[in-house]
């Protein structure tokens, strides 16, 4: 297997890289989360004539990309910039909606968000935990942790047509508009800046049942793990590099902190570890075009040693530079918090860990 990214790739990636270092900074999404803006919507539009969400979509879809390394080389250089826009939307229902070819076009251009609205307040991160119903063509119920709810133009709903909570074949998606009488949006700002929401549905008529179920689910959640360890890739090299810019900087009793061999023992820990994030997040976007079986294995020891990694490495990186390293002001504090939130997103280190087990004996 080739690792090597293509010559549209690197493009792609030296493009979108220039891009952020150009027009995005430490200081500029501080005066977004400031100001109560959930993003800077003009960033955003920059992003999509970039052609950044046309990678994300396969050239049948009218993209250019879709495959594992495209979404890996985009949130990676995503996680770098500590980027809050909502691509990563894009990603977990673009596969979903790829029926409706004016909405995958909108999205592309940047025109729509259109957002995920599966998890619910009990579910634990199981997929297949589902009380939301679909009965007499309304769908009634709550979900929670609605990336970007609140500036989606349409949600794609999971809800169940029969079955007991814990039964995959009963999963049906719907395609659901925002403004639809009897949604009700509550959204609130996650800890790492981004935005979230509760949606509640009250006998709720969607526009649209889409095709495929649990399934498409599955491959959909897949797809954002891929991203959010790619982007959580981008955030730790970020991280890495303040600490050793700040160990060649800080000094004490008149020389470099990072003339000292303790701290010198615990910064190359720390590049190992990211080193074999960076191996994992390549493993996975290989197997993403592989069997379902093969995929999931991957998806659940991927997010398990990202979610290890990721918390050695802010704990090393807050820990070495002291208590600057969490003040507000100080760019590593919010790659900190963003490392720490991805973990919690789509499953955590102990959920992939018990997944990984069962997928491997075979249960899941």
């Amino acid at each position: 297997m080739d690792f090597n990214l293509t010559e549209e790739r690197r493009m792609l990636q030296d493009s979108l890289g220039r891009f952020l270092s150009d027009k995005y900074d430490h200081e500029s999404r501080r005066k977004v989360i400031a100001a109560g803006k959930p993003y800077d919507a003009g960033l955003f539009a920059g992003l999509a004539e970039l052609g950044v969400l046309g990678a994300l979509f396969a050239e049948d879809q009218g993209g250019f990309g879709g495959l594992g390394f495209d979404l890996s080389v985009v949130f990676e250089e995503l996680g770098r910039a500590g980027v809050i826009e909502p691509v990563l939307p894009a990603v977990l229902t673009g596969s979903l909606v790829a029926e409706n070819a004016d909405l995958v076009e909108n999205i592309i251009a940047g025109e729509a968000v259109v957002t995920l609205a599966h998890s619910e307040a009990a579910a634990r991160y199981d997929l297949n935990y589902v009380t939301t119903t679909s009965s007499n063509g309304v769908l009634n119920g709550a979900k929670v942790h609605v990336l970007n709810g609140a500036q989606a133009s349409y949600l794609v709903v999971s809800a169940r047509e029969g079955g007991d909570d814990w039964d995959k074949d009963g999963i049906a998606l719907f395609l659901v508009r925002t403004d639809a009488t009897g949604v009700t949006i509550t959204d609130h700002v996650n800890n790492d800046g981004t935005s979230g929401a509760t949606v509640v549905l009250d006998n709720v008529t969607p526009d649209a049942r889409l095709t495929g179920g649990f399934a498409a689910l599955e491959l959909a959640v897949a797809r954002g793990t891929l991203a959010l360890s790619a982007e959580a890739l981008g955030a730790m090299e970020s991280a890495k590099a303040l600490t050793l810019d700040y160990l060649k900087e800080r000094k004490q009793f008149g020389i470099p902190i990072g003339k000292f061999q303790a701290l010198q023992h615990r910064m190359a820990d720390v590049l190992i570890e990211v080193e074999q994030a960076r191996s994992a997040v390549i493993n996975l976007a290989g197997h993403m075009e592989a069997d379902r079986d093969t995929r999931e294995r991957h998806v659940s020891a991927t997010k398990n040693l990202m979610g290890r990694v990721g918390a050695q490495v802010v704990e090393e990186a807050v820990q070495m530079h002291g208590g600057i390293g969490m003040t507000d002001e100080y760019a590593l504090s919010h790659f900190a918090r963003r490392i720490t939130m991805i973990d919690h997103w789509l499953g955590d280190v102990d959920h992939h860990l018990a997944r990984f087990i069962d997928l491997s004996a075979g249960e899941a």
